[in-house]
């Protein structure tokens, strides 16, 4: 995808072969809909991009439109869909609006790209008024500014702002528009590192924030903010000690459970689940790939403790998968999703209930939202 998105499977993401009857259903057979949003390009690198998914099968995300600009949009359970722009966001290549994080309320916070490629915040209400915000201290050159990464209940906003020397730093935005920054003991001081957090589901209702923290050549490692600021570092054993490797988490649920990955030596991802007590259990999927850039990518954790995420394949392709508590595995793609390299399915997020929302990529590279019904 582009700028941030890239920065996001950097973040986020960056194979034994196995037979496919080890990975016993969960639901039965779940039906897959498939979406556009009216106005979604046609060409490759464009379309429609699912993301997050909240109580109700609301989904939201963006749309990459003809000339390669981003729009929001959310998507009822009854498939109406309505999009929506920041008003400052610039309508060019690689700019425009992308929503990255929504509470069971509908309240939507992301980011925005102004026509000088710097990134903003925003917070879009349910009743759809958008309020636009900017970190103290975020840079104004392109390639900084502020990013907003999910939203709580309370209006609690977590995400980082990449500063005028391109360093990441945290920072927690209170319902009332206070901003109060922070940074991982550690985390490096060189433009591209610094302090990030988790995506879509990365900070609890109580406000304990998940994310990741990189120290230049070194590898990532994952942290734990709880709510009186106290910051708790692990590493998933088994992550490479090379530039690029290491742990990446990428959701926490209510209990303090996370999800994520880890890029091991070979430069090969795995999946992990880090438990509220701090153990934690590594997996793969059977069939993931072996080869560097393949493997199991744990993405989204649910209130259940069940992982939504997607593999690469030996011939990099990905699919959908979801580990259920009992950690049996089911593996999907979705209708018309391609099957050569950097195509297929790719899920992000689930819902408590287990319905899970996602995009594929078609045999043309263009994109495709999806949502997978839980079994009701």
């Amino acid at each position: 995808m582009r700028r941030i998105t890239t920065l996001l499977l950097i973040l986020l993401t960056c194979f034994v072969l196995a037979a496919w009857p080890q990975a016993r259903p969960q639901w039965g057979n779940p039906k897959i809909i498939t979406f556009d949003v009216l106005g979604a390009g046609t060409g490759s690198g464009q379309g429609t991009v699912g993301f997050g998914i909240v109580r109700g099968d609301w989904v939201m995300g963006w749309y990459i439109d003809s000339v390669n600009a981003s729009h929001g949009f959310l998507r009822a359970p009854d498939g109406d869909i309505s999009e929506f722009d920041a008003p400052d966001a610039g309508t060019g290549y690689g700019q425009g609006t992308e929503p990255y994080g929504m509470n069971p309320e509908l309240a939507i916070a992301g980011i925005y790209t102004d026509t000088n490629n710097v990134y903003h915040g925003f917070v879009r209400t349910p009743d759809g008024t958008l309020t636009e915000f900017d970190a103290p201290d975020a840079g104004k050159d392109p390639g900084q500014g502020t990013i907003a990464w999910n939203i709580n209940s309370k209006g609690e906003i977590a995400g980082w702002y990449v500063d005028s020397s391109g360093v990441s730093n945290g920072f927690l935005r209170a319902p009332d528009g206070t901003i109060a920054k922070f940074n991982v003991g550690g985390a490096g001081k060189g433009a591209g590192e610094g302090t990030f957090t988790c995506g879509f589901s990365g900070e609890t209702q109580n406000g304990t924030v998940a994310g990741n923290y990189g120290e230049g050549p070194l590898p990532w490692h994952g942290y734990v903010r709880a709510p009186n600021g106290t910051i708790t570092k692990y590493d998933v054993p088994g992550g490479g000690t090379g530039a690029g490797q290491g742990t990446m988490s990428s959701s926490i649920n209510e209990a303090g459970a996370i999800t994520g990955i880890y890029v091991g030596a070979n430069n090969v991802n795995h999946a992990f689940l880090r438990n509220p007590d701090g153990t934690i259990t590594k997996f793969d999927v059977p069939g993931a790939g072996i080869g560097a850039g393949q493997g199991t990518l744990g993405y989204n954790i649910n209130a259940a403790g069940s992982i939504a995420g997607f593999y690469i394949d030996k011939n990099n392709v990905s699919h959908g998968f979801v580990r259920d508590p009992s950690a049996t595995i089911t593996k999907f793609n979705a209708p018309g999703a391609g099957t050569g390299a950097g195509q297929g399915t790719l899920a992000q997020t689930n819902s408590p209930a287990g319905a899970i929302a996602g995009y594929y990529v078609d045999s043309n590279g263009v994109y495709h939202g999806f949502l997978r019904l839980a079994d009701r």
